[in-house]
């Protein structure tokens, strides 16, 4: 597997070319270091791979993994058909969006940048929480097993949600999370981050339970939650 690296607008662009199988640690090597020395504006051009075995799967899921540890953001262009059909097969396509050209990708960087700027101003009023009973289901990202646990909400703010439920997940964890936001939006997907775990003493009524703080949202979904979020604040206000 070859790998060219350019930059361009604060973002890494990898060119790969050939395979995508055992003997690719250099791409999850190759991703870290831009991490850490360029930019965490990651995008991997497809263009040249012609084969992905499930050595290669891992290999990509753990690169991602490492992208989101760091807080930053990986997307792919050029993607060819016979891999994206390889991406639905496991459940990748939920986790990337293809962009077909390196300018729309690079720009969809810096509109999420722009967008992020104005949440940010949002959020800062918002982080307080209101009280919701409503259900949520969860799953370890990264798990081979599509297995969801299911819990019920305690608490909600706009950059996270706090839940009791039997199956807790250590801090640091990366979950895939069904939350149902009843009467609107309804069931939305969002990845969390455990932040904190319900200490049994101290709150015995919600414990065991956890803190998750919404991860590498997208824009859509963080405005639902605000959306959401707002509506019932104002309403308690009026009460």
């Amino acid at each position: 597997m070859k790998i060219n690296i350019r930059e361009k607008d604060d973002v890494v662009i990898l060119d790969l070319e050939g395979s995508i199988d055992i003997n690719s640690a250099d791409f999850v090597e190759t991703i870290g270091w831009a991490l850490v020395t360029k930019s965490k504006n990651i995008l991997c051009n497809f263009e040249g791979i012609n084969l992905i075995d499930y050595v290669g799967i891992s290999l990509i899921a753990v690169a991602y993994k490492n992208v989101l540890n760091h807080k930053g953001r990986m997307k792919l262009c050029n993607v060819p058909g016979h891999v994206q059909k390889l991406f639905s097969i496991v459940g990748l396509d939920k986790v990337f969006t293809y962009y077909e050209t390196e300018e729309e990708a690079i720009k969809s960087f810096t509109e999420e940048v722009l967008f992020s700027h104005i949440l940010e101003q949002r959020l800062r009023r918002r982080f307080k929480r209101i009280p919701l009973h409503n259900t949520i289901e969860y799953k370890q990202k990264f798990s081979s097993k599509d297995v969801f646990y299911k819990g019920n909400i305690i608490n909600l703010s706009a950059i996270g949600v706090f839940i009791a439920a039997e199956k807790v997940f250590s801090i640091g964890e990366i979950l895939t999370t069904r939350i149902n936001l009843t009467p609107a939006p309804g069931v939305i997907e969002v990845d969390s981050k455990v932040v904190w775990e319900a200490d049994n003493e101290i709150q015995p009524m919600e414990s065991p339970g956890m803190g998750l703080e919404f991860y590498n949202i997208s824009p859509k979904v963080q405005e639902q939650i605000i959306d959401f979020v707002e509506k019932h604040l104002t309403h308690s206000s009026q009460e």
